[in-house]
C-alpha cells in the first residue's frame, strides 16, 4: 500500500497546505476585489466606526479568494474571524495561505480527510480563551 506523506504549515494559528502561496493569493484577492464592488462598498461605508468590534465570528463556507475578500470585509468591520473550508475539495491553498499570513486564523487545504475536516472545523470554533464564536 502507499501512503501519500503531507506536510502542512502550521506554525501560527492556521492550518494550511502550503503558507508560501500566500502572495499569489494576495494578487488574487486584489483582483477580486475590482470585481465584489457590493463587499468593497460595505467596506468604505462602514469600516470606519467598526460595527462588528469585538464580536467573534466562525466561518465555514468554501475558502476561495472570493471568500477571502468576504473575511476580510468582516475584519475591516471589527470582527475577530476564525475559519474553516466547508468541503474538502474547494479550498483555493493560495486564498488560505494569503488569509494566513494576513493574521486571520484559518484552517483548511485542499484534500482533507474527513477527520482533518472535523478537526479544522473544531479549531475554527475554538477562539483563545476557550470561548466561542458569537456569529
Amino acid at each position: 500500500m502507499n501512503a501519500l506523506l503531507k506536510t502542512f504549515s502550521t506554525e501560527g494559528d492556521y492550518k494550511v497546505a502550503d503558507i508560501s502561496l500566500a502572495d499569489w493569493g494576495r494578487k488574487e484577492i486584489e483582483i477580486a476585489e475590482h470585481e465584489m464592488p457590493g463587499l468593497m462598498s460595505i467596506r468604505r461605508k462602514y469600516a470606519p466606526d467598526l460595527p462588528l468590534k469585538g464580536v467573534r465570528v466562525t466561518g465555514s463556507l468554501h475558502m476561495t479568494i472570493q471568500t477571502a475578500v468576504l473575511i476580510e470585509t468582516l475584519k475591516d468591520l471589527g470582527a475577530d474571524v476564525r475559519w474553516a473550508s466547508c468541503n474538502i475539495f474547494s479550498t483555493q491553498d493560495h486564498a488560505a495561505a494569503a488569509i494566513a499570513v494576513s493574521g486571520t486564523p484559518v484552517f483548511a487545504w485542499k484534500g482533507e480527510s474527513l477527520e482533518e475536516y472535523w478537526d479544522c472545523t473544531l479549531d475554527a470554533l475554538t477562539f483563545p480563551g476557550n470561548k466561542g464564536p458569537e456569529l
